[in-house]
């Protein structure tokens, strides 16, 4: 076995050795560990923040790929390297390719941000489209590989690709010599976790390493259960940068034994940490490049954490503009400053003054409301919320107090993802309908691709979709299924191969478009 294998047991490298010999400069940065004083004084803690966002490809990405191939000899430079990645790994690759004059071959999902792709053409290196996620596009890339005779750069399990993430580490160490409680660190394949934490272990073997991933894609805590590394059957992608199936060996190896706690944080909570480094930083990251701060929030308040330095990495920006109404709509319910409720109110005229009356100074961000009957409406409002502890509570008894039955719906995906855009009223002709939710990798022509799939055999009565960009096509759809083909159309379903939930059962749904009859 080769002595540099991620498998190898009797010749594990040194990672301190190769962090201190890594070579990151010639095309990386020593960033910033910047001060956040807004997210410092709400959570009662010093967050600094580590600003791999102004890296030139602005991600940490290059530091390993860089380190990695500035190992390779002359002959293997000339023949050229090949690499699989969402965006940014490519990136890296292609910048070191170009700063070491040697082709690069860069196979990236279809589903990746249009902004990750040009970067990489721009770049110089050519460029496949393969899969719809990081491992479809790496089976691709290895064939290639193969074929063509490259070198293929793992993008995170590889001994060199770790050093030259941990130089995070050694950064993180020079620019705040023992003054570090914790340090939060995105998780996707493993290689930035397990380079910063094998550094850093090393010299401060008491300041926690926390891993963070989002609760969609959560490969690595998997593994750590399992005690070995697992395949997700399936991964979301809105941080595409961390959507991997399964983490490398070598990376869950030092991951086991170097990581303290492992963090999930839900998309919204992504969204909400986003905004916070936005308003801290004026700049715009990456939903995995927010994951940290995500992540360290969560934790500092789980664990009441207060007068501690904790370090967040902030590991990339490309994102995608058109992504950005999707992550404005849903920051606030990750900050908890809106709510978004159901509410029962008398079919009158001056109900909703009353009921405004009720809410007092809140901010209503949100209405809907479709007649339904002559005796009661049914209405969904969002309203906006301070952030203070107990408030949620104390509106929700206020509006108990006034006499409006209130179904708290900020937790429900379909009502955010769906509901708020197509209340029209309970259809009283719709017969035998069940509701799905689907999702499918978001690309040209994917929504019709989609309902080539479900066929023309059972009418669709309820439909909506909305484009977020390069997150996953989300569909909600009301389909007429008479009670004796239900098993049949649920077969289907799984012979396609989207992703789906039932939804028939759902609160929501009965409240705002059920048939009454149903």
């Amino acid at each position: 076995m080769p002595e540099d294998s991620p498998t190898s047991s009797t010749s594990r490298p040194s990672y301190l050795e190769r962090i201190l010999r890594a070579r990151v400069y010639d095309v990386a940065t020593e960033t910033p560990l910047d001060e956040a004083p807004r997210l410092s004084r709400r959570l009662g803690n010093r967050v600094l923040l580590k600003r791999e966002d102004l890296q030139p490809v602005f991600s940490f990405k290059l530091r390993g790929a860089f380190n990695r191939m500035a190992q390779l000899n002359d002959s293997d430079l000339q023949r050229g390297v090949a690499c699989s990645s969402a965006g940014n790994h490519a990136q890296g690759v292609a910048l070191a390719a170009r700063q070491l004059d040697c082709p690069a071959l860069v196979v990236m999902p279809r589903t990746t941000p249009s902004i990750k792709v040009q970067a990489v053409r721009d770049l110089g290196a050519e460029i496949e489209l393969a899969g719809e996620t990081y491992d479809d596009a790496s089976t691709r890339a290895l064939q290639l590989a193969e074929q063509r005779n490259l070198t293929f750069i793992h993008p995170f399990d590889d001994p060199d690709v770790i050093a030259g993430q941990g130089t995070i580490g050694l950064e993180i160490h020079r620019q705040r010599p023992g003054d570090l409680d914790a340090v939060y660190v995105p998780i996707g394949g493993g290689g930035l976790i397990a380079g910063v934490a094998s550094y850093l272990k090393a010299l401060e073997p008491d300041v926690r390493i926390v891993g963070v991933e989002p609760e969609e894609s959560a490969s690595m805590a998997a593994a750590l259960d399992a005690g070995h590394p697992v395949t997700l059957e399936h991964v979301g992608i809105f941080a595409d940068g961390v959507a991997v199936k399964r983490v490398g060996d070598e990376t869950f190896r030092i991951c086991q034994e170097l990581v303290d706690d492992i963090v999930l944080v839900s998309t919204d909570e992504m969204c909400a940490a986003m905004r916070d480094i936005f308003e801290e930083t004026r700049t715009l990251v990456e939903p995995a490049g927010a994951l940290a701060v995500a992540g360290l929030k969560k934790d500092a308040h789980d664990r009441s954490l207060t007068g501690q330095s904790l370090v967040a990495v902030n590991c990339g920006a490309n994102i995608n503009f058109d992504r950005l109404r999707h992550v404005a709509e849903r920051a606030a319910l990750g900050e908890g400053r809106e709510i978004l409720l159901a509410v029962e109110i008398p079919e009158r005229p001056g109900s909703f003054h009353t009921f405004c009356e009720c809410l007092g100074a809140r901010h209503v961000t949100e209405f809907n409301y479709r007649y339904s009957d002559r005796h009661t409406a049914r209405i969904f409002v969002g309203v906006e919320l301070t952030g203070s502890p107990g408030e949620r509570r104390e509106l929700l008894a206020d509006l108990d107090a006034g006499g409006y039955p209130t179904t708290d719906l900020s937790d429900n995906e379909l009502a955010k993802l769906h509901l708020r855009y197509t209340i029209g009223g309970n259809a009283p002709d719709v017969v035998d309908e069940v509701l799905y939710r689907f999702e499918f990798p978001e690309r040209r022509g994917a929504l019709l691709e989609f309902l080539k799939a479900i066929g023309g055999n059972w009418n669709i009565s309820l439909f909506h979709y909305r484009n977020h960009g390069s997150d996953y096509g989300r569909v909600l759809a009301g389909v007429q299924v008479p009670r004796s083909e239900r098993d049949s159309f649920r077969q289907h379903l799984d012979e396609l191969g989207y992703a789906y939930r039932d939804e028939t059962d759902n609160p929501a749904y009965a409240l705002f478009l059920a048939p009454p009859d149903r």
